[in-house]
C-alpha cells in the first residue's frame, strides 16, 4: 500500500506555478481553513457591517467569525463600538447572531449586566471585594470609514488601515454615505472556499457569459481585454470605449469628483484594497437593468445622477456606490467549502420605499449576480477537489487581479510564519 505524505501549507503554496491557480488542497483542507481564519479574519482588518446595521443607541449586531463572536453596539453617545461576545464571568455568549435592541447587555446565564460602553454595571452575589471595573467587556479594534465598519480581532491591528481611511473617506464624503439606511439585505451560503469567492469577484472574464443583468451596466473591459483576433468593427468599438471613458473622467474631475484608481494590492501590503470610479454603460446612471437610478432620492445633496460606480475591494468585501444607492457585500468563512456572503443595499436615510424607490428594481442586478456567482463558486470548488484537477493558467489580460491575490495570500502567510 502506498501512503502519500500530506503536504504542508507552505509546500502547497510553493507548488503553485507562477501565473496559475492554487492547488486544490488550499481550498479543501480543514487545517488550512483554520489557519486562514486565524490569519486573514483575525489578524487582518475585515469589513463586518455598515453603521446603519445599528442606527440608534442600544442597537446591537452580533456576528460569528470562526470561533470568535463580536457585538457591534451603538452606545448612548451614538458611537459605534465592538466587543467580544463573551461574558466576563464564565464565558457565556451574551447575544446570539443577529440584530437586536437593548437597554443593557445582560448575560442570560447569571444576569451580569453591561452598559453600552462595555462597562460591567451589575453582578449579584460577588461580595464587597469584587471590582467590576476589571471585568468590562473585552473591546475589539474598530474603525468606521464612511459607513463601513472594520474590525481587527488581533492584538496588534495593522497600521495601514490609516491609508484606506485616507483614500476612502473623501470618496465616501462626496455621497454623505454615512447618512444612509439599509433598504434590503440578503445572505447566501456559497458552497465554496472563501478564496474562490474572492477570486471570482476579482475578475470579469466570466461576466459576458454568466451575468446578463450586471453587464447591462457594467463594462468588463475596465478589468482587462485581449484584442487578439478582433475585427475592425470590434477594435473601433474598443477605441470608442476608451474615448468615452476619458471624456467622462475629464468631465467628472472638472466638477471635483475623485476618479483615479488607487491600487494597494502588492505583496508587501497588509490591508489590501482597490478603488476607482467606473463608467456605467447605457444611460450611465446606476447598476439597474435600464441603467437609470433606482432611487430618485439621491445620496447627500447630489443632483447629478450620472456619477458612475465608485467601487472598493478589500480581501473580504466589495462595494459599489452610485448616485442613488450602494451595494455593500462582505464574506465570512464558515468551513473549507462554505462561505457566507452578506449583501446590503443602501439608500439615502430619508428615502421612502414605494415613493423614492422600489426594492425589486433596487436589487434586480446584484441579487441575480450574487446567485449566479454562488453557482460559479460551487462548481469551481467541487472541481478543485477532483483528483484530476490541475491548476490552469490565468489570463494575462483578464485575471491579473486573481494572480495578484494568490501572490498576496502567499506573502501574508509567510509574514505570519506559514
Amino acid at each position: 500500500m502506498t501512503i502519500n505524505a500530506v503536504k504542508t501549507h507552505r509546500e502547497l503554496l510553493t507548488d503553485r506555478m507562477p501565473g496559475h491557480g492554487m492547488p486544490g488542497g488550499l481550498f479543501g483542507r480543514q487545517d488550512i481553513f483554520e489557519t486562514d481564519v486565524d490569519i486573514f479574519f483575525t489578524k487582518h482588518w475585515i469589513l463586518v457591517g455598515v453603521t446603519s446595521d445599528i442606527p440608534e443607541p442600544g442597537d446591537v449586531s452580533t456576528l460569528d467569525i470562526g470561533k470568535s463572536s463580536i457585538l457591534l453596539v451603538r452606545d448612548d453617545d451614538e458611537h459605534v463600538q465592538a466587543f467580544r461576545n463573551v461574558c466576563r464571568h464564565r464565558g457565556a455568549r451574551l447575544k446570539q447572531a443577529g440584530k437586536s435592541t437593548v437597554g443593557m447587555l445582560v448575560c442570560p446565564y447569571h444576569q451580569w449586566s453591561y452598559d453600552l460602553d462595555g462597562s460591567l454595571k451589575h453582578a449579584a452575589h460577588m461580595g464587597q471585594g469584587f471590582d467590576p471595573k476589571c471585568k468590562s467587556l473585552i473591546p475589539v479594534h474598530t474603525r468606521v470609514i464612511g459607513t463601513h465598519v472594520f474590525v481587527c480581532l488581533g492584538d496588534e491591528p495593522p497600521e495601514d488601515i490609516l491609508y484606506l481611511d485616507q483614500v476612502m473617506t473623501p470618496r465616501f464624503a462626496q455621497y454623505d454615505i454615512s447618512h444612509s439606511k439599509i433598504a434590503y439585505e440578503s445572505e447566501i451560503i456559497e458552497n465554496g472556499n472563501w478564496k474562490l469567492v474572492i477570486e471570482n469577484n476579482r475578475e470579469c472574464y466570466h461576466c459576458a457569459a454568466t451575468h446578463p443583468e450586471l453587464t447591462a451596466s457594467f463594462l468588463p473591459e475596465d478589468f482587462g481585454f485581449c484584442t487578439d483576433g478582433l475585427g475592425e468593427d470590434s477594435l473601433q468599438a474598443l477605441d470608442e470605449y476608451h474615448r468615452r471613458n476619458a471624456d467622462t473622467k475629464n468631465n467628472w474631475e472638472s466638477e471635483g469628483y475623485i476618479c483615479d484608481a488607487v491600487e494597494y494590492l502588492g505583496e508587501d501590503t497588509v490591508t489590501q484594497f482597490r478603488s476607482q470610479r467606473l463608467v456605467i454603460a447605457g444611460n450611465g446612471e446606476s447598476q439597474t437593468l435600464d441603467t437609470r437610478v433606482a432611487c430618485t432620492r439621491l445620496f447627500g445633496d447630489l443632483t447629478r445622477r450620472d456619477l458612475g460606480d465608485v467601487h472598493l475591494w478589500t480581501h473580504n468585501s466589495w462595494t459599489h456606490i452610485m448616485s442613488d444607492h450602494a451595494v455593500v457585500s462582505y464574506i465570512i468563512p464558515l468551513a473549507p467549502d462554505k462561505t457566507l456572503v452578506r449583501t446590503k443595499w443602501l439608500v439615502h436615510a430619508d428615502a421612502i420605499e414605494g415613493v423614492d424607490y422600489q426594492v425589486d428594481k433596487l436589487t434586480e442586478v446584484w441579487a441575480a449576480t450574487n446567485l449566479q456567482d454562488a453557482s460559479l463558486v460551487g462548481i469551481t470548488h467541487s472541481g478543485t477537489q477532483d483528483p484530476a484537477y490541475t491548476p490552469g493558467p490565468f489570463s494575462a489580460f483578464t485575471e491579473t487581479y486573481v494572480d495578484q491575490f494568490s501572490r498576496w495570500y502567499a506573502a501574508r502567510l509567510a509574514a505570519h510564519g506559514v
